[in-house]
């Protein structure tokens, strides 16, 4: 990618580069946080590339891969979005876990004050949403718009639970 930066060790020693990028992308593999790309521009999703891009992807691709596209807006900067999720058709539950626990770490590292996120996959139910710490917010016709408020309060960070992945199954 044009100006993109790998960072394999983001939480570490690229703590300070992972603050200052706006755009990113958490890759997680068998569930291990492999790399955190960061990208010059922000994700854009729409319902075609959801529709159509994202289940290519997804039905064509093999392997335990999960891919959680996050944006800082500019104009919101103690914010992030969290703008997309792609997975492998093999992906587990681990990988998408901790894709989502790397978010908030990101959100602890940047000292955002919330995640916001625009659900439209229906298989993600509200209840697992509040399970996690999201809330329902702006309520809209057509968008599911959930947030994850931190105001300086973070959760610790932790490794895949494995009762947590046994109980959703």
């Amino acid at each position: 990618m044009l100006f993109a930066k790998t960072l394999t060790d983001p939480l570490g020693a690229a703590a300070a580069q992972l603050a200052r990028g706006r755009y990113g992308v958490i890759e997680t593999r068998s569930g291990q946080l492999t790399a955190i790309h960061l990208r010059p521009w922000p994700k854009l999703a729409s319902v075609l590339e959801s529709e159509w891009w994202g289940r290519r992807y997804h039905e064509r691709r093999a392997g335990d891969q999960c891919l959680l596209y996050y944006n800082q807006p500019r104009r919101c900067p103690n914010y992030l979005a969290l703008t997309y999720i792609l997975s492998s058709r093999d992906t587990s539950f681990a990988s998408f876990r901790q894709a989502l626990q790397t978010l908030d770490e990101v959100a602890r590292i940047k000292r955002s004050d919330a995640i916001l996120c625009d659900a439209w996959n229906l298989r993600i139910s509200d209840r697992l949403f509040a399970r996690w710490g999201w809330e329902p917010h702006k309520p809209q016709a057509w968008h599911r718009n959930f947030i994850k408020r931190f105001y300086g309060v973070y959760p610790e960070r932790k490794e895949v639970d494995q009762e947590e992945l046994l109980a959703a199954r």
